[in-house]
């Protein structure tokens, strides 16, 4: 037996200005996905994270409410805490970076980074508020970009021609506090010497511990030389004051990632026999993994790997970054109701459903994923109450009959067998956070079981004399089935889980109890799991969602940037001809056609020509199609495929979901061909 591994898991601390929405909870629930998969295997596995909780925009918010700032963090942990636990988060401990741990650890981190050297001090000049007194951050100042001359514009980045500048650059800048026009003014800030460790990063971003994406973006930052970072800010500001200094405070972004440390030291000081130093010193055995998102990549790749170098502590063994959530196709909007809160989520919908829809979205990479509400409803319904708990539903009530004791027998050895050598594929699937990929297997397999009940019909078995053992065997072998695939969906469907452990009669349905049978074992009466989602509660969760921005006092908040693809497509003509009208070359112009490569293929349920394709089409996006090729190709026979793509055809909602494209085929009588595009032609090439 394999020893068991120690590993420490962190995602990014939500920050303490506002509420969790749908966004923060992907990516709390693509790692706690992780986490209790380890722990189902039997590794020792823990979770931490916390609050984010010091910065200006914190101090800002808390004035706006009439609180101080500590009241007002105190507020946003509760409310985080409960979200999180609402969606079955597992946190071994959620923290906040306004602790004591957390002042101490900063403090001795930066000690260690001014004794090696790697501190450096320096004046520079920055905008300051006259009116407010305050020196101004980049978000903080508007004006009208210097490239394009686009007014209302943030002063580190145009959202109009994505141009970068400094904030000085700005054409008649805007304090975004008071409207005041900001003057320059000088200040002694405090610098990290990033450029000291290029070398190590260099060799650290290529060792695997970054997605390969990643590492190639990193690689061209890497290549363009690296910065000093500035870790101060100055006074008035809600954080930690630098040792040695007046009105001087760290940086959030230094003492952030430092919340993690102070969290899990947090966890030891209440528990015995955990030590810190197993898993944060420097030659530690233990494995450390951040799952974060895309747009925090620098500071955690680049910043953090060389601030734990220097101050002599243990360097992540992976740090997983994610794309956004987009819902039906676009970002996330208040005015259409999809910037959805965690909480208001909740009062609707079980937080099963979305664990199990993001599960199956979620790959290993850092493309966004989309959240369509009708796709979401469909899915849930088929995959998890239609196949799934059906299974246990047609099958508990003839075991009960026979006296609630599973048969002695195994009616199908084979194909029982079959379901529990999944276990190796299904588990590299979740290690490697292909969960997709684990929840298609996974739903295989639920396949092949129903197949085996319909093709028995132990209910028409049932109506014959003297047939009372073969329905008691074939229903008991339906619960063996169902308890294996409990135990796969097990990461996913926690609560689930444990309603299938009393249905079962068992203390615990984990990967290590994969192999035991429960021959001749008594089970407890069935009880529904799960119900089926109502487009009704679709439509009042939207609907509260946009009475919640009416409450925010209608403002538009900070929404995740949409795909540049989905923004192309709400764009592009919908306007339908005829296939006898002539075109202009012009409008024959206007079609983009790309190569696209298949990486998923799977039958559309209650589709008789479909296939749902889904297409990485370069850039780190992926497109889903429905194509009507289902009478000519197996799935796993696309798979790897190049195809071409019409890319700038209007999305098409069908009742199965969103068709984002057109992949072309050609045929003749009943024959059809997919038109193919070289294997060496990568994703997302135009075909011109």
């Amino acid at each position: 037996m394999s020893a068991k591994r120690k590993i420490l898991v962190t995602s990014a601390l939500p920050y303490a200005n506002g509420q969790l929405h749908l966004g923060h909870l992907m990516e709390q629930i693509q790692t706690d996905i992780w986490v209790r998969f380890q722990k189902s295997m039997g590794n020792e596995c823990m979770y931490v994270c916390a609050d984010d909780t010091h910065g200006t925009a914190v101090m800002l918010r808390a004035e706006k409410e009439g609180k101080t700032a500590e009241a007002w963090i105190e507020q946003m942990n509760a409310d985080h805490k409960a979200d999180s636990k609402g969606f079955l988060i597992g946190h071994d401990n959620y923290y906040s970076t306004h602790s004591p741990e957390n002042k101490a650890l900063s403090e001795l981190i930066y000690s260690r980074l001014k004794e090696n050297g790697h501190i450096k001090v320096k004046t520079i000049r920055q905008l300051y508020d006259p009116e407010k007194e305050i020196f101004l951050a980049d978000r903080f100042v508007k004006g009208t970009c210097p490239k394009c001359k686009s007014e209302d514009q943030y002063g580190d980045a145009c959202e109009v021609c994505s141009a970068t500048y400094e904030p000085n650059e700005l054409i008649n800048p805007k304090s975004a506090y008071t409207g005041a026009t900001p003057v320059e003014k000088e200040s002694e800030h405090f610098f990290f010497d990033l450029p000291q460790f290029q070398t190590m990063l260099q060799e650290w971003t290529r060792s695997g511990t970054l997605q390969d994406s990643v590492a190639n973006k990193l690689a061209e930052w890497l290549g363009s030389g690296l910065q000093a970072w500035d870790i101060s800010r100055d006074a008035p500001y809600f954080g930690f004051e630098i040792p040695g200094t007046t009105g001087k405070y760290f940086y959030v972004w230094l003492d952030a990632p430092i919340g993690y440390m102070a969290s899990f030291q947090n966890l030891c000081d209440r528990t015995e026999g955990l030590e810190f130093d197993d898993y944060w010193a420097k030659d530690s055995d233990a494995e450390l993994y951040h799952f974060i998102g895309k747009d925090i990549i620098n500071f955690h790749a680049l910043f953090w790997p060389a601030t734990l170098t220097s101050a002599g502590f243990k360097t992540p063994d992976g740090v997983f970054a994610h794309g956004y959530i987009t819902v039906n196709g676009e970002k996330m909007s208040k005015s259409r109701g999809t910037f959805i809160m965690a909480k208001t989520y909740l009062k609707h919908l079980n937080p099963e459903y979305l664990r199990y829809y993001y599960a199956a979205k979620l790959g290993s990479g850092v493309e966004d994923i989309d959240l369509n509400l009708e796709d979401f409803a469909q899915r849930v319904n088929t995959d998890l109450v239609n196949k799934f708990v059906n299974i246990a539903s047609r099958c508990a009530g003839f075991v009960k009959k026979a006296g609630g004791t599973l048969s002695e027998n195994i009616a199908e050895p084979a194909l029982l067998n079959e379901v529990l050598a999944a276990k190796e594929s299904i588990t590299t699937f979740y290690e490697k956070r292909e969960y997709s990929k684990a929840i298609r297997e996974i739903m295989a397999l639920v396949d092949r079981a129903n197949e085996y009940i319909q093709a028995k019909a132990p209910w028409a078995l049932a109506k014959e004399e003297g047939k009372d053992q073969e329905v008691l065997d074939i229903c008991s072998m339906g619960i063996h089935l169902f308890r294996a695939l409990t135990i796969y969906l097990g990461p996913v469907l926690p609560a689930l889980n444990e309603k299938a452990c009393q249905f079962l009669n068992v203390s615990s349905l984990t990967l290590v109890d994969l192999e035991t049978t429960l021959t001749g074992h008594t089970i407890n009466k069935f009880k529904p799991l799960l119900t089926r989602i109502e487009m009704t509660q679709i439509e009042a969760l939207l609907a509260e969602s946009k009475e919640d921005a009416v409450r925010e006092g209608g403002k538009k908040a900070p929404e995740q940037p949409a795909t540049k693809p989905n923004k192309q497509a709400a764009k592009a003509s919908s306007k339908k001809e005829t296939s006898s009208e002539t075109i202009e070359f012009g409008d024959f112009a206007k079609v983009d056609l790309r190569i696209a490569k298949v990486i998923e293929a799977d039958h559309v349920d209650g589709a008789d020509k479909l296939l749902c394709l889904q297409l990485d089409v370069g850039n780190n996006e992926t497109r889903q199609v429905f194509s009507g090729i289902k009478s000519h190709y197996q799935p796993e026979d696309l798979v790897g495929k190049n195809v071409i793509l019409v890319y700038n055809l209007a999305p098409r909602k069908m009742r199965f979901g969103l068709s984002e494209g057109m992949v072309l085929a050609a045929g003749e009588g009943n024959d059809l061909w997919v038109m193919e595009g070289s294997a060496d032609i990568p994703p997302g090439t135009k075909i011109s």
